[in-house]
């Protein structure tokens, strides 16, 4: 493995977890070096990312949207739940 994959690799890891621990400017600062190296190492496979974008965005999108539909029927769920305690409860919630 060259300097460079190393470097790559190392740096979208740093970027994940520093990002999911709540770092987000350094995780992006890191991920930011990992492209940079993949587009200095590799620019075709950085175009052809950026020709096949539009389509990430869409199934990104489409994540996001049965995400927020999931979480709408979890929470509707758990406000049913609430009314049904308050009633077999004799109303006194």
């Amino acid at each position: 493995m060259t300097w460079k994959k190393t470097l790559m690799y190392s740096s979208f890891a740093a970027g994940a977890v520093l990002f999911f621990t709540g770092r987000r400017s350094a995780g992006m600062v890191a991920a930011g070096i990992g492209v940079a190296t993949l587009a200095a190492d590799n620019p075709e496979k950085i175009q052809e990312l950026w020709h096949r974008m539009p389509e990430y965005i869409d199934k990104g999108a489409k994540l996001v949207n049965m995400a927020a539909t999931f979480l709408d029927r979890v929470a509707e769920q758990q406000g049913e739940g609430q009314h049904d305690m308050s009633v077999a409860d004799g109303g006194r919630y």
